[in-house]
């Protein structure tokens, strides 16, 4: 359950203008700027201060408060292929019940309170009427972001042999040479080598003859 949240926290919302009228609704509108490690770690991501846009629509229920809610914001990053940097425009859906702490799975007040930390394991709460939107915000951008960025679909990388950027040298290449005629290529070397060590041999044999 959270505990001590701050109101001046952008992330943390205050429901008590909402109320728990079941059915009571509350949109609200918000420019943050991103916390750290809104991403891909080494992959993409949003920059720490980088300014992100909410809109979240809150709804009482029974048991709780229902956000729904859209992030917007520029994720920055790095090509998988070319390794150029990157940014795209980024949008994440998003939906999470927060659990009032006092109530049981059908809204209804809890007789006693009973410390079930299994059920409460992946359930978020409000606390004093707050509730911090943070990790479904994190697990929201995380989701809509892609694993293999590429600056775009047509992308033709680096080249394998020596790294150089194809997309600004599209005709680039190397001559490909046959393994099988490479070993032939090698043989006719040392043939040719040896021709020549028994035509100097057989030159120095002529010139000891001269001599003697």
């Amino acid at each position: 359950m959270n505990t001590h949240l701050d109101h001046r926290n952008p992330l943390v919302f205050d429901t008590h203008e909402l109320g728990r009228r079941p059915g009571a609704l509350q949109r609200l509108s918000r420019e943050i700027a991103a916390p750290k490690d809104f991403g891909l770690d080494g992959v993409i991501g949003v920059p720490e201060g980088a300014p992100m846009e909410l809109d979240l629509r809150l709804e009482s229920v029974m048991e709780g408060v229902l956000v729904t809610g859209t992030a917007r914001a520029s994720a920055e990053g790095e090509c998988v292929r070319c390794l150029e940097s990157l940014e795209l425009e980024l949008e994440a859906d998003f939906q999470e019940m927060f659990s009032y702490p006092d109530a049981d799975d059908r809204g209804r007040p809890k007789a006693e309170p009973v410390a079930d930390a299994e059920d409460d394991e992946d359930r978020l709460f409000i606390e004093d009427g707050l509730f911090d939107l943070e990790p479904v915000l994190r697990d929201a951008v995380v989701l809509a972001l892609p694993l293999q960025p590429v600056c775009r679909e047509d992308c033709l990388g680096l080249c394998s042999e020596c790294g150089v950027g194809l997309n600004d040298n599209p005709d680039h290449h190397h001559d490909a040479v046959d393994i099988r005629w490479a070993a032939l290529q090698g043989l006719a070397g040392t043939i040719q080598d040896g021709e020549k060590d028994n035509m100097s041999g057989a030159e120095s044999g002529v010139d000891e003859k001269q001599e003697k």
